[in-house]
């Protein structure tokens, strides 16, 4: 009964019979930990719960089951996206979002939303699906979530596109969006309508679902992709091999419907127009990194910036890029051929440690594609953040 008072516990227990009883409570855990394929959702609902109508300011709510919905968000309605989103988050394998509720669709709204979860440490994901309800509006929204991930660097935007577009206009959404921590799916999803029938709706929670499934049973390396969608009834249109040859090409991540084999997430491209950042697997891999390395080495700030805080940094970095190797993340007979990790007095010049900052490079050999990319983490009073892809210089 944790949560409550012992005044109410002694009313509690004074008003029943002796037994066993479950009291339901709901609350943040007591400790934080890591995780990943954790999303926020950000979005409006008509019947919000009394909680949401207090709030003067949009803040993250964080559910574990899909019945919490109702409890501490509101009453889902047959037109809500915010909703099935959840739904499908949770429908396929998600284990703990973030909700949080915006007063409309507005870019105002947005960014008042995107402001109260830019402190977060404990999302990976970011879906809004109310952002393509605006036709003419959904671009420069879904630049402002994408904006939000490049700024904050540890996080990822999973984008719809919007209902009716053909593989041209889709091909334009990717083309007018601008970033690398971000993808984009198409076509919509059929899903069961609340209060009856069927309803056509983004496809991004769905999508977050198998994101989060994937990092569970094989972590952020594997490609999220060839997996199964849960709770899909159908497509709003059935592609082909041809529109598949078509869009991956052009870095629009298809749903296809297979016989026999279901409907399933058939690709696994971001936004970005570099090589070296082609697919979501191995840009979250990176993300994921900078985010462990935030999280675990907080001990460092303050520290004398010399040469026993460099191997301390080097040490601790290749304890955890070992532990990524071991999980089969990446490609090598042996971890020295698969990764590297340098922080010494060549990457933190004088000038570097001025300004306060610790600069490490890391190279991985991520296991697919099977190219080399380097990046510079560097720790400064804002958190850890990725620069590069870089050219790898002789070790």
């Amino acid at each position: 009964m944790e949560g409550t008072s012992v005044a109410d516990k002694s009313f509690f227990f004074d008003s029943q019979a002796p037994g066993v009883y479950l009291q339901d409570t709901f609350g943040l855990p007591r400790r934080s930990m890591f995780y990943t394929g954790v999303p926020v959702f950000l979005g409006s609902i008509a019947q919000a719960c009394e909680l949401i109508k207090k709030e003067r300011k949009p803040r993250p709510h964080l559910l574990s089951l899909w019945a919490h919905f109702e409890d501490h968000i509101g009453v889902p309605s047959g037109d809500c996206w915010l909703a099935y989103a959840v739904r499908g988050f949770f429908e396929n394998g998600g284990r703990r979002c973030y909700v949080v509720v915006l007063k409309d669709a507005s870019g105002q709204s947005l960014e008042d939303g995107l402001q109260a979860i830019a402190h977060m440490n404990t999302i990976d994901l970011v879906c809004a699906p109310d952002l393509v309800k605006d036709r003419k509006a959904t671009f420069e929204l879904q630049q402002l979530v994408v904006n939000h991930c490049e700024t904050t660097g540890d996080r990822f935007a999973i984008l719809d596109s919007r209902l009716g577009d053909s593989n041209d206009l889709v091909w334009g959404q990717w083309s007018e969006i601008d970033g690398k921590n971000g993808a984009i799916y198409y076509p919509w999803v059929k899903v069961h309508r609340f209060g009856g029938g069927t309803i056509l709706v983004p496809p991004s929670g769905c999508v977050a679902g198998v994101y989060a499934r994937t990092d569970h049973a094989r972590g952020v390396h594997k490609a999220p992709a060839n997996e199964v969608l849960q709770g899909v009834l159908g497509l709003e249109r059935l592609l082909s091999n041809d529109d598949q040859a078509e869009l991956n090409s052009k870095r629009v991540n298809c749903l296809r419907s297979f016989p026999g084999r279901g409907m399933r997430v058939w690709g696994a491209r971001t936004l970005s127009n570099d090589d070296a950042w082609t697919y979501v697997n191995v840009r979250r891999l990176f993300l994921t990194a900078a985010r462990w390395i935030d999280w675990h080495m907080g001990g460092v700030v303050f520290e004398p910036n010399d040469a026993r805080l460099w191997a301390r940094i080097e040490r601790e970095l290749n304890r955890y890029f070992l532990y990524v190797y071991r999980q089969g993340a990446l490609k090598g007979a042996t971890p020295q051929a698969a990764f590297y990790v340098k922080c010494n007095a060549q990457t933190n010049p004088r000038e570097v440690c001025e300004l306060g900052e610790v600069v490490a490079e890391v190279g991985l050999a991520p296991a697919v594609p099977y190219e080399f990319v380097v990046v510079r983490l560097i720790h400064g009073a804002s958190g850890v953040s990725i620069s590069g892809p870089v050219r790898p210089e002789q070790n």
